[in-house]
C-alpha cells in the first residue's frame, strides 16, 4: 500500500444493507500496521452505521464486525514499520467508537444486546419454571385431572360443554351450577350431565344435575 515494511496480507471485510439488497464488501492487500489499522477502523465503522439496513443485513452485520476482530488481532501482530515506504501511510484516525459513526452504532447494539438478553431469560425461565400441568387434563380432554366430586355435593364447569372443567364448590356459592348426584340405577335421569369418571374416586360417572335458575 505504502511500501513501508515489515507489511503482511490482510483482508477487511465490510457489509452494506439497502432494504431489498445488500452489499458485501472486502479489502485485501498487503499492508504495513499503519495502513492496516487505518483499513480496518474504516471498513469496521461504516458497517456499523450502514451493515443493519435489510432483513438479513440485521444478521449478517454481527458475524461481519465479529471476523473484523479476528483481522484485527492479526494486525495487532504486524510490528510497527522500520522501513520508509515510498508514500505517506494510511491515516488509522480515531478509534472506532471514538468516532460519530461509532457511536451512532451504539444504538442498534444496544437494541441487538438487548434483544439477545430477553431471548436467553425467557428461554432460562422457561427451563426453570417447565410446563404448567395447572388446568390441564389427562391426555383425553376431560378436563382437570387430579379433581375429585362427592355424591350430594355441588360443582360447576369452568369449560364449555361437552368439554369438562369440573371443579368443586360450595352449595350455597353463587358459583355453584350443577348438584353432584350418585346414579343409584346406573344411568343419569333426563336433563342430568353425565361427569366423565376421573372425577370420583371409584370411576362412578356422577351425574350433574343442574340447579335452578342455572345455564349449563
Amino acid at each position: 500500500m505504502c511500501g513501508a515494511a515489515p507489511a503482511a496480507p490482510v483482508t477487511v471485510r465490510g457489509h452494506q444493507g439497502m432494504l431489498v439488497i445488500m452489499r458485501f464488501l472486502r479489502r485485501q492487500g498487503v499492508f504495513c500496521h499503519t495502513c492496516a489499522l487505518a483499513v480496518f477502523r474504516d471498513m469496521q465503522a461504516d458497517t456499523l452505521v450502514m451493515g443493519w439496513w435489510g432483513p438479513l443485513s440485521v444478521f449478517i452485520t454481527p458475524f461481519t464486525l465479529l471476523a473484523n476482530l479476528g483481522a484485527l488481532s492479526g494486525i495487532r501482530r504486524i510490528p510497527a514499520p522500520v522501513t520508509p515506504g515510498w508514500r505517506p501511510p494510511l491515516d488509522p484516525g480515531r478509534p472506532v467508537f471514538r468516532r460519530p459513526a461509532g457511536i451512532l452504532a451504539l444504538v442498534p447494539l444496544a437494541v441487538l444486546g438487548l434483544l439477545v438478553l430477553a431471548v436467553t431469560a425467557l428461554v432460562v425461565i422457561g427451563l426453570v419454571a417447565g410446563p404448567d400441568d395447572s388446568g390441564s387434563d389427562d391426555g383425553t380432554g376431560t378436563g382437570s385431572a387430579g379433581v375429585t366430586l362427592k355424591a350430594d355435593s355441588c360443582a360447576r364447569n369452568d369449560a364449555s360443554w361437552p368439554a369438562q372443567e369440573l371443579k368443586p364448590v360450595d352449595c350455597g356459592s353463587p358459583d355453584a351450577q350443577y348438584r353432584v348426584i350418585d346414579p343409584k340405577t346406573g344411568s343419569c335421569a333426563s336433563g342430568d350431565y353425565a361427569a366423565y369418571a376421573q372425577y370420583s374416586d371409584d370411576g362412578t360417572s356422577f351425574c350433574l344435575r343442574p340447579l335452578k335458575g342455572q345455564a349449563p
